[in-house]
């Protein structure tokens, strides 16, 4: 896919994902930072103590897997080695220590291995590819800015209504394109407008309210965001389905209200009520053979994931159309199967098999059990986790907070009395709405890149934002659960 440019900064949405670890400009080479040394160290002693001491409660595979899960935690909190790195190795010594494959003796029943290698061909993973296949799709037939550019048209005129169409129309396409493109994409229609203005405010408002809508609007559906489909994995392992309707109708309602929150504080603090914003709305869609067929399948696709409960086919295997559609009609190419963002879904496949193995070897009731959570009131307890996922997003991945949380949160279930369902979903949507740095999140990195955005901004808005987001997900979204039938 060609390189988009804003304001001379050129984006390449599925090298974006890169972004959330560097604060501007190409990153040089240079000595592993502190920090990832002592990841490195960190977790290979954990390995190391976990294979040679078992810790009372658990069994040999139990601590072997303990000590898989702290060498993740280190390795994913300091990323030491890349995100996808982590999920795969996770992989490997589950296989290696856990499994009826290993190398050392386990205890009679252990998974079979399969489980584990077969993490990165769940359901779960087909969903999201057909997410990322429209997703580029829209990229390379400039769906993406043709849309934008329409549905911008009728917000033209007034600087706050401009503010208010940018950020709908944002959080919509995050809903069902990766937000990172989402992002790359509305810069690159509104960098002309940003650079024009004067700095200040005003500038720093609109860049801000792109990375703001494209987070919350990728809660909004399953294939939105990593965290979404990490949760249902870790649901439809534990036997539990969600339906992409059920989800969306346990989100959107969430997401609608933070995002015109969000509009309301950005427009109140960022911008004056006599700016001046000249929009460029030219662009066209293609006409062309092989555009019209990217429409069709992307439409079917998209209406089919919505009308799941009608038709009953699971969205998991509607994924799969655009994907073989797009492919076997030449729209797609061999090229654009290999651009995908594979380590985005090797991460969300390293999540699943983390959660498999937390819950084969008893280790998630092991490390929940000296607690009392029977005693904390339901409602807390949601606050309390949602709260904690969006703590941990803020300073390491998304996704790698969820893959850690969700596995986590769910073996509570067993001792209170909130369901897995509700957890899992508090545990990414909460994830979600970390957005307070630029290294939060791949939106925040590219709006960071563009020099318009500071830090300090930012982190104003994202707690804002994500306090308001908590309160509202821990305390109102959970009432309209089960009237909805989602949990």
């Amino acid at each position: 896919m060609a390189q988009r440019r804003k304001g001379g900064i050129a984006i390449d949405p599925r090298s974006a994902q890169n972004m959330s670890t560097r604060r501007g400009g190409p990153r040089k080479k240079a000595a592993p930072s502190p920090a990832k040394v002592v990841g490195i160290i960190g977790a290979i002693t954990a390995i190391t103590v976990c294979l040679v001491v078992q810790l009372p409660g658990l069994d040999a595979s139990g601590t072997r897997m303990f000590g898989i899960f702290l060498a993740a935690i280190l390795l994913w909190v300091t990323e030491a080695v890349p995100l996808a790195g982590t999920a795969v190795l996770v992989i490997f010594l589950e296989v290696l220590l856990i499994s009826d494959h290993a190398l050392l003796p386990v205890a009679d029943g252990a998974p079979p291995y399969t489980r584990f290698f077969g993490a990165l061909a769940n359901p779960v993973i087909i969903l999201f590819l057909g997410g990322f296949m429209v997703a580029d799709g829209a990229a390379k037939y400039k769906v993406d800015r043709a849309l934008s550019a329409v549905l911008l048209k009728p917000f033209t005129g007034k600087p706050r209504l401009t503010v208010m169409g940018v950020m709908l129309i944002t959080a919509l396409m995050s809903m069902f394109m990766s937000n990172t493109a989402t992002t790359a994409t509305m810069f690159a229609v509104m960098m002309p407008v940003i650079t024009a203005l004067p700095k200040g405010r005003a500038r720093t408002g609109i860049a801000l309210s792109i990375p703001v809508a494209a987070n919350v609007g990728g809660m909004g559906t399953p294939v939105g965001t990593p965290p979404n489909a990490i949760a249902l994995g870790a649901l439809e392992s534990a036997g539990i389905e969600v339906t992409f309707l059920q989800w969306m109708l346990a989100a959107v309602p969430l997401m609608l209200v933070v995002l015109v929150g969000s509009w309301l504080f950005i427009s109140w603090r960022y911008i004056p009520a006599d700016a001046e914003f000249d929009i460029d709305t030219s662009a066209r869609f293609q006409t062309g053979r092989n555009a019209i067929i990217f429409y069709v399948a992307a439409g079917a696709t998209i209406l089919a994931w919505m009308t799941e409960a009608l038709h009953g086919i699971s969205a998991n295997i509607v994924g799969f159309l655009p994907v073989v559609v797009l492919l076997i009609t030449k729209v797609m190419s061999g090229d654009d199967l290999r651009a995908l963002d594979w380590p985005v879904l090797w991460l969300v496949g390293g999540g699943i098999a983390l959660g498999a193995g937390v819950n084969s070897t008893g280790l998630d009731k092991w490390m929940l059990g000296s607690i009392q959570w029977a005693s904390i009131p339901g409602a807390l307890l949601i606050l309390v986790l949602a709260l904690v996922g969006w703590a941990t997003s803020n300073v390491i991945s998304h996704s790698a907070s969820a893959n850690l949380l969700v596995p986590m949160g769910m073996g509570l279930a067993a001792s209170v009395s909130t369901s897995a369902t509700e957890i899992a979903i508090v545990l990414a949507l909460g994830c979600s709405l970390g957005m307070c740095l630029p290294i939060s999140t791949p939106p925040n990195a590219i709006a960071y890149s563009t020099g318009t955005t500071p830090t300090r901004e930012m982190v104003v808005v994202g707690v804002i934002v994500g306090l308001v987001g908590i309160i509202l997900l821990a305390f109102v979204a959970p009432l309209t659960w089960g009237a909805l039938g989602v949990v």
